[in-house]
């Protein structure tokens, strides 16, 4: 088995500007894994901290120091290396060495081991014999903390082809209800300046509803049904509306505040009315009991947690106990080392929970997650539809279409 003969860092920009860190592992002095670390704007309470101090300088001075530790090590065990960096870091969430740290170093060993081996990194990854592509999940219209004041206060609406049968096809119906709701927005509001949010989203300045309404007009004009060829979600991110000592969600954009019965009640209804797919978030992270109303009221839609499980295994089995989701993000730098991120995922498929993989708001160019979202049968990749470091994970998707081992899209 390969072995580390190196490992360095740098410090990057990623896609917002932010410095973050970069991790390049070789294996056997020839086999280089690069992996460039991402991070959110909407972050759990409870997710894996990303920077010591929120400084990335100070993960690249911990593993320029500590860098010995890892050579010699296996760059496929996963156990061996996520072992190292909890001794060096000593603390329950990354907050020592930083998550992002952990990310970086545990993908690129592995993106190595892949190399040394000839396998593509799902296959590094996974011992399945075939996989199925998760249907590629993205942002056309964003508010929130990914966009600007005057947009919704709700932080995404997505776009899912769900009656594709390729993924060729998922990837360019997604882009197709992206060009055709700028087209609509600049209808509506001839001063619309083409502006996006963080992940490509358009963010034009409407309240939540028309938004909704706006988006859903861009997938009738192209003669698509909600529910059957394309299906909307929602990305509630409620706990950036929620206000604990109110004990309220605050809709500042949208000029109301709700209860937590009228939090429920708002999100059913544009699960109801704009036949949803996927909702995520739909009430505050610690909420796990009226998430739970609405996974029982809604079986046959994506229930997501997302700052409610953090890809915690820990805070997943408490929700799976209360029942308060039937689908969860996987994003590995919430949990911090690979390592984490696929007990969580083994935790969820053991106990029916579906998987989203998922990228950040904040994110680099590397495509190592739509590998990721294969080996762990997710059922949709959340990436998004435009720029850059987005297309690079849905182009990362078609060059697998090529592989023989991958069949067909995911039953969601």
């Amino acid at each position: 088995m390969a072995k580390i003969s190196s490992i360095e860092g740098r410090i990057l920009y990623n896609s917002r500007g932010s410095k973050t860190i970069e991790v390049d592992v070789q294996s056997d002095s020839q086999f280089l894994g690069r992996v460039c670390a991402p991070s959110g704007a909407s972050v759990g309470k409870y997710e894996a901290v990303s920077f010591p101090d929120g400084k990335p300088e100070e993960s690249l001075r911990i593993l320029k120091e500590n860098s010995q530790k890892f050579i010699g090590l296996e760059s496929s065990d996963l156990k061996a290396i996520h072992d190292v960096l909890k001794e060096l870091d000593g603390t329950e969430n990354y907050s020592g060495v930083g998550g992002a740290l952990a990310f970086a170093v545990t993908i690129a060993s592995m993106e190595s081991a892949s190399k040394a081996s000839g396998e593509p990194l799902f296959r590094t990854l996974s011992s399945e014999s075939s996989f199925k592509f998760p249907f590629p999940l993205g942002n056309i219209l964003g508010g929130g903390a990914h966009a600007g004041p005057g947009t919704p206060d709700i932080q995404e609406i997505l776009i899912c082809a769900t009656g594709s049968k390729t993924i060729e096809h998922a990837i360019e119906t997604n882009l197709s209800v992206h060009k055709e709701l700028r087209s609509v927005l600049e209808k509506e509001d001839p001063n619309f300046t083409n502006g996006r949010g963080d992940e490509g989203g358009w963010a034009p300045k409407l309240e939540n509803q028309k938004a909704l309404e706006i988006s859903a007009k861009a997938c009738e004009n192209l003669g698509f049904t909600l529910g059957k060829e394309v299906s909307l979600g929602v990305d509630f991110a409620s706990s950036t509306q929620w206000n604990e000592e109110k004990g309220k969600y605050i809709y500042d954009r949208a000029g109301f505040e709700n209860s937590t019965g009228e939090q429920i009640d708002f999100a059913a209804n544009i699960i109801e009315k704009f036949k949803l797919i996927y909702a995520e978030d739909a009430v505050h992270e610690e909420a796990f009991e009226d998430m739970s109303e609405l996974t029982k009221k809604f079986p046959n839609i994506l229930v997501t947690g997302d700052d409610l499980t953090v890809t915690n295994k820990n805070i997943l089995k408490k929700a799976i106990e209360v029942k308060s989701c039937n689908a969860a993000i996987l994003k590995v730098n919430q949990a911090g080392s690979l390592f984490d991120a696929l007990e969580f995922a083994e935790e969820a498929t053991q106990n029916n929970i579906k998987l989203i993989t998922s990228h950040r708001s904040g994110e680099s160019t590397d495509s190592q997650i739509s590998h990721i979202g294969l080996a762990t049968k997710s059922k949709m990749l959340k990436v998004g539809v435009v720029g850059g470091e987005r297309v690079a994970k849905l182009n990362e998707l078609l060059r697998l279409s090529e592989h023989d081992l991958i069949r067909g899209m995911a039953e969601i």
